[in-house]
């Protein structure tokens, strides 16, 4: 009896924060009012799906992959997220209004944050490349501090997850950084959360594979979630075929099809002028190509110092 009162209650503050202009996506608890049963739900949720858009927009194929869901509970599961989520056309007006709920996190420099019309956008992806020493890993971990700012101060009032490649993650940098906007360190280092993932064995395909997947389940979750997903690349030299080196750029992004088509904006990072960097817009389907120029300091990325 106190379990349906305390899962009635979460229904009514989802909700409530609905109507209040909270969180644009429903959880899968406000299934359980169409008669749902807590068990599906908990199953869904343990097979990675947590939302009823997710539930809406996922093939067959996917669902049937989640333990103990047959083929007939998972049409009658679809059928009752289909009537809360419009799967239809919808107008550009209605668009441009889900549109207006994107806010930008700012990257620490103004120049950059001017290119990027504010920041880096929540709601997609965003991959950075370039040689090493260009700035990809510091611009990340000032992101992680700028995350948990005010939106007027250019922040989401946000949490940070830090998945560490290559071993570059440094707590010590994201002190140094707080003191710059006047944060508590202790606070700012219990907000990130951090996880190392150095695997990349196995075939070229397999591991195209597998890439794929990843920016699959990532994009996921910034259409339901709203979040910025910042992603760093590297490069490799862009004449490997015997082209002549003064056509085009001096290197690409590794990954190939399957990284440029998952990344929604697409930041090429240089070495500038003495001691400052220079990011240039590559792809992006709102942004004029430019460039801007920054430097890193202790405080982080910040305004370039020639």
């Amino acid at each position: 009896m106190a379990q349906q009162q305390q899962e009635q209650q979460q229904q009514e503050q989802e909700q409530e924060q609905q109507q209040d202009g909270g969180p644009s996506y429903m959880l899968l608890s406000v299934l359980q009012a169409q008669g749902v049963a807590a068990a599906d739900i908990k199953k869904l949720t343990e097979g990675g799906i947590h939302t009823v858009e997710t539930l809406a927009h996922c093939s067959k194929k996917e669902l049937l992959l989640i333990k103990g869901l047959s083929e007939a509970k998972i049409e009658k599961l679809q059928k009752e997220a289909h009537k809360l989520v419009p799967m239809g056309f919808i107008s550009a007006t209605a668009v441009n209004e889900q549109r207006g709920e994107i806010i930008q996190i700012a990257t620490g420099c103004k120049e950059l944050d001017t290119i990027l019309d504010g920041g880096i956008e929540t709601g997609s992806i965003t991959e950075m490349y370039g040689e090493f020493r260009v700035g990809k890993t510091q611009l990340c971990h000032t992101l992680c501090v700028t995350c948990q700012l005010p939106i007027d101060m250019g922040g989401a009032e946000g949490k940070a997850l830090y998945i560490d490649t290559e071993g570059t993650f440094r707590p010590a940098r994201l002190a140094q950084i707080a003191e710059r906007y006047g944060l508590n360190p202790a606070d700012v280092l219990d907000n990130p959360c951090t996880a190392q993932n150095t695997r990349a064995g196995g075939e070229l395909s397999g591991r195209q594979l597998a890439l794929g997947r990843f920016l699959k389940a990532l994009q996921r979750l910034a259409d339901e979630f709203g979040v910025a997903v910042v992603v760093t690349n590297q490069v490799v030299c862009a004449n490997l075929d015997g082209g002549s080196m003064f056509a085009g750029p001096s290197v690409k992004p590794i990954g190939g099809n399957i990284m440029a088509h998952a990344s929604t904006t697409r930041l090429w990072l240089k070495k500038g002028r003495g001691e400052t960097r220079t990011c240039k817009i590559v792809a992006s389907p709102s942004l004029p190509e430019r460039e801007a120029t920054f430097s890193i300091a202790a405080e982080g990325v910040c305004d370039a110092k020639e």
